[in-house]
């Protein structure tokens, strides 16, 4: 590994962020949470570790600046283009059912649910994190525009799209708790088809 240089200033921009971001993606995958170290990271960043804690206070911080990065990711990514004439519901439905597909199938999720569940336990019963935050922002605005053109059931904006979240957490988080991939009607892919028809039914008019 690199050795640990100590004449870079903290990093300001994203750019920047995304070395360190990726050095703990890399610690993490490899050990853990609970076994990576400031000083692991740093030394994967080529950063020294004072200019990590100038920025990030421990390695759950670190941790946490991750998981927003790479959940926005993978919702950004499963959206797919709008399709002229369909409308907002339709797209936005295939978007929400492949995104939990593609967030259970992250390395990072998976890694974190293997060996350190706990970490995911505050955002399940005592805040929002900054992902949620980020996500509950664009699916309050799509559900707007579902609203507009007419597609989506219109009810309160806000309180709409944090009831969709909790149906997609539930399913991303807890989903493995309920599947029987031997019984060809409790296999995962048999369960986000019912994910489908639930968010049709919910958002459907």
């Amino acid at each position: 590994m690199a050795p640990i240089r100590h004449n870079r200033s903290v990093p300001q921009n994203s750019s920047d962020s995304d070395v360190v971001l990726d050095a703990v993606r890399d610690c993490v995958l490899a050990v853990g949470v609970r076994r990576t170290t400031m000083t692991d990271v740093a030394r994967r960043a080529g950063v020294s570790r004072m200019t990590l804690y100038r920025r990030w206070p421990d390695v759950r911080t670190l941790v946490g600046d991750l998981m927003t990065r790479e959940w926005i990711a993978v919702a950004m990514d499963a959206m797919p283009e709008s399709r002229p004439g369909a409308g907002t519901r339709a797209p936005l439905v295939d978007g929400l059912v492949a995104g939990v597909e593609a967030f259970r199938a992250h390395p990072l999720y998976q890694k974190i649910v293997d060996v350190d569940p706990e970490l995911l336990l505050p955002y399940m019963l005592d805040r929002r994190g900054a992902s949620q935050e980020a996500l509950l922002e664009l699916l309050t605005d799509a559900l707007r525009k579902g609203h507009a053109d007419d597609s989506v059931r219109k009810a309160p904006a806000e309180r709409q799209a944090r009831t969709v979240l909790l149906i997609l957490q539930s399913f991303a988080l807890s989903l493995r708790t309920m599947t029987d991939e031997d019984d060809p009607d409790l296999t995962t892919a048999a369960f986000l088809a019912e994910l489908r028809t639930v968010l049709e039914r919910t958002l459907t008019p």
